[in-house]
């Protein structure tokens, strides 16, 4: 790559993605790498300097995790952040305490010193809100380090040896919480590190599409469309750069929302003139689900039955040498045991580092490198449709993981009835765009009712809507009371099956935002 790049050396906490985001947000390219390899990481990338994440264990334990020292003998600046600033403290000479007093949540940092990373953003003795989140703490910095931040519970709170360019925060800049903190991180990446901010979406996509070229160069290439924004980006992406080398295929469980799957099909076949092929296997996955409740089984069901009806497909297109996904960084991240801690979360539903022998064929992932709204703004070079890239993030299951308990025919088309009205409101009300993700749940649950003169004993639906800005971390959205009095009404109006509508207000960590 011959842009700038910042490596980030991840130590297990739930927010190292949001470091990487931040950084990328600022047109600095970033990666992030286990602590186990960042040596081997720290040759093949030349970074211009290295962040330290934070982390959940302690430096005072045994065989806890440290940075290579090579880090710190390669003359490139260093930012180290909670668990990293006191690794970074005790591997150069200072010292570590666990104290009776935690620090965790909102606090606040006084500005002691006026310091190159500060510079035009904080003060000597101003004060400013940050996010806390550690029980050990600094106690004696290494020679040529001095104090620039203190807060309550962190006598060492940002600390600096600026004839290194080493840095060391006690608190996440990375998160919301802290409203200085992106501000932060860009002034050590590029007044610190000196990055020139040219990573962007633009040069990405052509770096893509030749590194595609490259890769497949004659061959043929074989895409599995699901109709969200992740696989439509990549197989546009596929087919500028090596046209009908192309095949798409769509497999059609049955589980979309309504009208999408016709959608899928005259996008692609109608309007980009793709080869796709049209799998229609609605039956044979409900079959597959009948009498199945558990929803890790109804997952598994579905993946193993898709790579079935997928690989039927592929055989029958023939001469594929390359498969095609939409794999994306936070999966080739949580697909990797950084710590072996509870951060760790496998996911499934990518075949994230390699395919099953079986298939005899070459993946090709040309996203693997972006985040979620990433994907997005890379649909948008291409050129696809704002009402396309814009659109709600949908699982690969579908409304399978929407609908608790066994899946039905019947209750699919409650829910995607309900589900509908509740999107139209939400577009009417001109909230669609504000809101990253709203969907209805058909909760497996029947509540006796009156409607009318008449009694009835229907399901319960749920309502759910999440603001986000990296796909990663989720509140929920704050309707007015007459928006949801107007959506609930139309929801047991119009839908036979539901006499009851209720919504989600609770809000996610960093991590998925699907319901689960």
């Amino acid at each position: 790559m011959a842009h700038d790049q910042i490596l980030i050396i991840d130590f297990g906490s739930q927010v190292t993605q949001l470091i990487a985001r931040r950084v990328r947000e600022s047109g600095v390219y970033s990666e992030i790498v286990p602590f186990q390899s960042a040596e081997a990481a720290l040759e093949r990338m030349d970074p211009k300097a290295v962040i330290l994440s934070g982390g959940p264990a302690s430096v005072l334990g045994t065989d806890t995790p440290r940075a290579p020292q090579a880090v710190f003998e390669r003359g490139i600046p260093v930012l180290g952040i909670c668990y990293g600033q006191m690794t970074l403290v005790e591997q150069l000479g200072g010292t570590i305490e666990a104290p009776d007093h935690r620090e965790f949540g909102r606090a606040f940092v006084d500005v002691k010193e006026d310091c190159p990373l500060f510079e035009g953003l904080w003060k000597k003795g101003e004060r400013h809100q940050v996010w806390m989140s550690h029980g050990d703490r600094v106690i004696d910095i290494p020679e040529g380090f001095r104090v620039v931040g203190t807060s309550e519970g962190a006598p060492f709170a940002a600390i600096a040896d600026e004839a290194r360019n080493f840095y060391g925060l006690m608190f996440h800049p990375e998160v919301v919480h802290t409203p200085d903190g992106a501000k932060l991180l860009k002034s050590f990446t590029h007044n610190i590190a000196g990055c020139s901010g040219d990573w962007t979406m633009g040069a990405f996509k052509d770096e893509a599409i030749a590194a595609v070229r490259k890769q497949v160069g004659t061959g043929r290439v074989i895409c599995g469309l699901s109709g969200g924004v992740d696989s439509s980006v990549v197989a546009v992406l596929l087919h500028e750069a090596i046209g009908d080398q192309l095949t798409c295929v769509f497999v059609d469980t049955g589980m979309m929302r309504a009208g999408e799957a016709d959608e899928v099909v005259e996008m692609f076949r109608d309007h980009y003139n793709i080869p796709l092929v049209h799998s229609e296997s609605q039956e044979l996955f409900l079959g597959k689900l009948e009498g199945v409740s558990d929803p890790e089984r109804k997952r598994k069901i579905i993946g193993a039955t898709f790579i079935d009806v997928f690989e039927e497909e592929a055989k029958k297109v023939g001469g594929a040498e390359f498969l095609a996904q939409g794999t994306l960084y936070p999966d080739v991240i949580e697909s990797v045991s950084f710590t072996g801690g509870p951060s760790v979360t496998i996911k499934s539903h990518h075949n994230v580092g390699g395919l099953p022998e079986r298939m005899n064929m070459k993946l090709v992932e040309p996203l693997r490198e972006l985040f979620k709204d990433e994907v997005r703004d890379l649909g948008r070079e291409l050129g696809l449709p704002d009402a396309f890239v814009g659109r709600h993030p949908f699982p690969g299951p579908g409304l399978a993981i929407r609908m608790p308990g066994e899946i039905t025919q019947e209750k699919l088309e409650i829910l995607r009835k309900a589900d509908t009205i509740y999107l139209d409101e939400i577009r009417k009300a001109g909230l669609y765009d504000v809101i990253w993700q709203a969907f209805a749940v058909l909760l497996p649950v029947r509540t006796v009712g009156v409607m009318g003169d008449a009694r009835t004993y229907d399901y319960v639906c749920a309502l759910r809507a999440v603001t986000s800005t990296d796909g990663m971390t989720a509140d929920y959205y704050p309707f007015e009371h007459e928006f949801l009095a107007g959506v609930s009404t139309r929801i047991i109006n119009e839908v036979n099956g539901i006499n009851r509508v209720t919504y989600d207000i609770t809000s996610k960590p960093p991590g998925t935002i699907e319901w689960e």
